[in-house]
């Protein structure tokens, strides 16, 4: 498909919505690829999204104002906070644990720290609004034009399978993805090299063909170190990450994304 043709079907979608796995070995500590340029790239063939690119984790924030009400703002950022760093340090210290698991951890432990207690329903409701987040609304019509793009696309997230599977069924997007990769299967988190490989793996392409759309800027460096074409969806406009080389490119939507996909 020629540019001019996949930036019409991106048009149309910017247009309705008023907005501008097991993988193969890979050795670690390697120099981030160098760019080819413009003109002499592979052409990009799927693209890869953090979930946070296509759905708003406020939503959690919303689930437990009805539980706690005004300390829900203070709670979740103590358990947003630890949810990744236990993840992170589980991986590194080789004590995997899936993500459902960090996010039952890592909420307990915002509790203590918040001083607050919940009922075991109340506490099984919380962690289960990471299973249940709206799209942002720009999600599904862009998700529709890439697919009718003819692009691959698929999740790359540190959640759970079942985390995962439940996310995507709630929102009803199932049908838009090729494949549901969840780095589980790699027995790590994101940014560890193993974990972006599942990619590869999955949709049985090299890397260059294969666009990363990272919501952290911590993830659109990592994405970036292992060789994706990455692009940084900084919905909430926060300050980029001192980590060279960073994302080849960043905007607030999947509008800016559909651009970057297009000029590739």
């Amino acid at each position: 498909m020629h540019r001019h043709e996949f930036l019409t079907l991106l048009a149309g979608a910017g247009a309705s919505l008023g907005v501008g796995a097991c993988a193969a070995p890979v050795t670690a500590a390697a120099a981030p690829p160098s760019r080819p340029a413009p003109g002499s790239r592979p052409k990009l063939r799927a693209i890869c999204f953090d979930l946070f690119t296509l759905f708003d984790p406020r939503s959690v924030v919303t689930v437990a104002h009805g539980l706690v009400g005004e300390r829900a703002p203070a709670l979740c950022d103590a358990w947003r906070s630890r949810q990744f760093e236990y993840g992170f340090l589980r991986a590194a210290a080789g004590q995997y644990q899936d993500f459902r698991a960090v996010t039952a951890q890592a909420l307990d432990y915002a509790l203590r720290a918040q001083q607050l207690s919940l009922t075991p329903e109340q506490r099984e409701t919380l962690v289960a609004a990471y299973s249940q987040l709206e799209p942002w609304p720009d999600t599904r019509q862009h998700l529709l034009a890439f697919q009718r793009a003819g692009l691959r696309l698929a999740p790359l997230a540190n959640y759970s399978p079942r985390m995962l599977s439940e996310l995507l069924a709630h929102a009803q997007l199932e049908p838009f993805f090729a494949a549901q990769i969840s780095t589980d299967a790699a027995r790590s988190f994101k940014p560890a090299p193993r974990a972006y490989a599942l990619g590869l793996s999955t949709l049985k392409l090299a890397r260059e063909e294969i666009a990363f759309a990272a919501f952290g800027g911590w993830d659109a460096a990592g994405a970036r170190w292992f060789g994706y074409p990455t692009f940084w969806v900084n919905r909430l406009g926060v300050t980029p990450e001192s980590l060279a080389p960073g994302p080849d490119a960043s905007g607030p939507t999947l509008a800016e994304l559909a651009r970057f996909v297009a000029d590739w």
